[in-house]
């Protein structure tokens, strides 16, 4: 009857994180990725392009792999011998095939190009110009298609004209997919008065703190007044409350401000 008494005591001093292990699990991650991302922050343009074009490759390997196993092998497709008078168009069609059809070492291959150039050039305009719109994501499709197009011998006899027809074509899908989707994701009516506020937020990962911002009626002209009091008053959690004030102690145009009402 002790031990039973015992045990039920354990069990009510047991931190909360023990006790529900699996959420334990995603807050550590979470807490991961948040400081991943605040990392990245600091880094230079070409450190954060490397590492983000490098993260997305080998995503894009693991999913052009895993893929490739439902995919027909390469090696079951005949291939003409090389004094066979195939017409151009029909050898490029072949090699089209070839490329979409290979295992998974080639699939992984070409998913990991698109994947990682795409996510680079991603990252590169969001940095230079400070926002993500559909052009940069035109532009970062276009540079995965066409290099995609080179890597895995789609090109055909003309590479160069291949590659661009490539680059525009996932240019172009990406664009009306990136419309699309910000056509039913996105608000009517955008409150300008938390354009800086979203754009850090954005930036840290922590978008699901906007609607916190706004109840308390935080807007960006109160940015450089954040203390750790206010954040909690607004129900942020101490993690993203750090990251947070950290960014804006960071931030040239913030600290300014700061300092000039300190």
């Amino acid at each position: 009857m002790e031990q039973g008494k015992a045990g039920v005591a354990v069990a009510n001093v047991m931190p909360p994180q023990l006790k529900n292990p699996i959420e334990h699990l995603q807050l550590r991650f979470k807490d991961l990725e948040n400081g991943f991302r605040l990392w990245l922050s600091k880094q230079s343009l070409p450190v954060e392009a490397a590492v983000v074009s490098t993260t997305g490759a080998a995503q894009g390997a693991a999913i052009g792999a895993f893929m490739a196993t439902f995919a027909p092998d390469a090696s079951s497709i005949p291939t003409p011998p090389p004094q066979a008078s195939l017409n151009p168009q029909a050898m490029a069609s072949l090699k089209q095939v070839q490329a979409l059809s290979g295992g998974p070492l080639v699939q992984a291959r070409n998913f990991a190009v698109m994947t990682g150039v795409n996510a680079g050039i991603s990252c590169v305009f969001k940095r230079i110009r400070g926002k993500e719109d559909v052009q940069s994501s035109m532009a970062a499709a276009f540079g995965s298609g066409a290099i995609f197009s080179l890597v895995s011998g789609m090109g055909g006899p003309n590479q160069a004209v291949n590659a661009v027809t490539s680059g525009l074509f996932f240019a172009l899908v990406q664009g009306g997919i990136f419309q699309f989707g910000k056509k039913f994701s996105k608000s009517p009516a955008e409150d300008i008065h938390y354009a800086k506020t979203r754009h850090m937020l954005d930036n840290l990962g922590l978008q699901n703190y906007e609607k916190n911002f706004k109840k308390g009626l935080l807007t960006d002209n109160t940015l450089p007044l954040l203390t750790d009091s206010a954040l909690r008053d607004v129900q942020i959690p101490p993690g993203p409350r750090l990251l947070i004030l950290d960014h804006i102690e960071r931030d040239s145009d913030f600290r300014g401000k700061r300092g000039s009402r300190n």
